[in-house]
């Protein structure tokens, strides 16, 4: 097992257990110091007292924990950034009414904003000319989507 699944298998029952989710674990190692970096996300996003607490925690169970032998770590824990992939329903439902750029297995682009997700499927729609166009897209029919920044977008999200 790599280090970065033991930590995962570690902290992600506290992370869990403060209401958040944790999406990855990454370990590097330059020199003789090791990067610990935990990307933690939430039904919403983080605030900062959240991502203090849920780094206290992790910092704890990864101070007592034998593997971590006594190499000296730095640990990072931070949200996923808007450039994360859409790979979990979960992360459909949280960008609700967000626009995204999803490229599907056949090659195919569809932009849209998502206005609902469904078991196995969301559905966008997309402004074309002041004119709505609802896509359908199947989960298992998507390569990669991610959600476009909005600068200048009017209303709340």
């Amino acid at each position: 097992m790599s280090l970065s699944e033991k930590i995962t298998e570690l902290v992600q029952p506290a992370v869990e257990k403060a209401g958040f989710f944790l999406e990855d674990v990454h370990v590097v190692t330059p020199g003789k110091h090791r990067i610990v970096t935990c990307i933690v996300d939430g039904q919403t996003p983080l605030n900062l007292d959240q991502v203090t607490s849920v780094s206290r925690d992790i910092s704890e169970l990864l101070d007592a924990a034998d593997f971590m032998d006594d190499s000296a770590f730095t640990l990072e824990v931070t949200s996923p950034g808007v450039d994360r992939p859409l790979t979990l329903e979960r992360h459909w439902h949280k960008n609700l009414n967000r626009l995204v750029k999803v490229v599907k297995q056949d090659g195919s682009v569809v932009n849209g904003r998502i206005t609902s997700v469904e078991d196995s499927q969301v559905l966008l729609t997309e402004d074309i000319k002041g004119k709505s166009k609802e896509h359908t897209v199947i989960f298992a029919d998507i390569k990669r989507a991610t959600v476009e920044i909005e600068f200048n977008r009017k209303g709340d999200i």
